[in-house]
């Protein structure tokens, strides 16, 4: 925003001076509502105040799942340029013992050198050992015309890997950038919630987020009882597991980025669900709609994965009878929600 730079004090007189009186006079009615007009905006309903919370929530999980999977690739970027610049370092020693061998090989060259084969052979004192050196001298030229060749193709090589490493420094930067830009938004969107959410009386606010209290409040007596009861509908046992890890974690923070144990955002509750029970998924919600067999809403079985959004941001484990187990966003912690409450996109079964 440009920087309002204050004017120049000028003295009033004559028309300036009642244009000026008039302007006041017009800006005091305004203000105190004396024209009818103007008047301040009433304070939003707590109703209001819930549906733009809950639109800068679903922005900010949009932003989280980018942020995630920026980070990802910024992840793979780094091992890669790690891998590539080990890989150039010893091909790098290779080379410089090559380089050794060949000026050992020079200097040695260098020093026998200057004497006609002709000349050698009749002032040696044993020509059958001269003639014997000279064969392996000549098979020695060979060998260091094929190290040459060695040496010169390890250079290329080690110029490659360079290049390639340029590449993906570039890569890894870029990632970086992208996962500043997410986090600047989703602080930003999340910083508006709570602002707008500290408006609100904490009765107000206390009714906002009952679901989560309640979720919060379960008893491990009571989820022990109920992931019984769904791991025996679970199509696989890796699925039962995965649905018995989600029923452990009710309660736990949402976090956005974070892939547990102690706090989730959604995708990451659900990678690390299937992660304890043996299975490796992708990080994002965007990757993991795409990691296993797609089902119809109609053929949902305990552990599928349930998607939500158009764009595909959000994510749950679905347990049977129309529940599911997700990490909503920061107002709430892991909680058991009907899958009816937000708009279906899909779903997937990967175990």
């Amino acid at each position: 925003m440009a920087a309002h730079r204050r004017p120049r004090p000028r003295s009033l007189s004559g028309g300036t001076t009642r244009a000026a009186v008039t302007i006041v006079l017009a800006g005091a009615a305004t203000a105190t509502g004396l024209d009818g007009t103007g008047q301040a905006a009433p304070a939003p309903s707590p109703a209001q105040v819930e549906a733009r919370v809950d639109k800068l929530y679903r922005e900010a999980e949009v932003a989280t799942e980018k942020y995630n999977g920026a980070q990802e690739k910024a992840a793979t970027a780094e091992k890669r340029l790690r891998t590539l610049g080990e890989e150039a370092a010893r091909r790098q020693q290779r080379l410089n013992a090559a380089r050794d061998a060949l000026g050992t090989i020079a200097t040695a060259q260098y020093r026998a050198g200057g004497i006609d084969p002709a000349m050698a052979l009749l002032l040696s004192a044993d020509p059958q050992r001269y003639l014997e050196d000279a064969e392996f001298t000549e098979r020695e030229g060979v060998r260091q015309t094929a190290q040459v060749a060695d040496a010169r193709k390890q250079l290329r090589e080690i110029e490659q890997l360079r290049g390639a490493a340029r590449i993906e420094l570039a890569s890894l930067r870029s990632r970086q950038a992208e996962l500043r830009r997410q986090k600047e938004t989703i602080t930003g969107k999340l910083g508006e919630a709570r602002r707008l959410l500290s408006r609100l009386s904490p009765q107000q606010r206390a009714a906002l987020g009952e679901d989560g209290a309640r979720a919060s409040r379960e008893g491990a007596a009571a989820r022990e009882a109920l992931t019984a009861r769904r791991a025996v509908a679970a199509p696989t046992s890796r699925a039962a597991a995965a649905v018995a890890y989600a029923y452990r974690k009710l309660g736990s923070p949402y976090v956005w980025g974070a892939t547990g144990p102690d706090a989730f955002d959604c995708s990451g509750l659900v990678q690390a669900a299937y992660r304890a029970a043996g299975v490796s998924l992708p990080r994002t919600t965007y990757a993991q709609i795409g990691a296993g067999r797609r089902v119809p809403r109609s053929e949902l079985r305990p552990g599928d994965l349930v998607f939500f959004y158009s764009g595909i941001s959000h994510v749950g484990i679905y347990v049977g009878d129309g529940q599911m187990i997700h990490a909503p966003n920061p107002s709430a912690p892991v909680r058991l929600a009907p899958i009816d409450e937000m708009p279906f996109a899909g779903a997937t079964r990967v175990a």
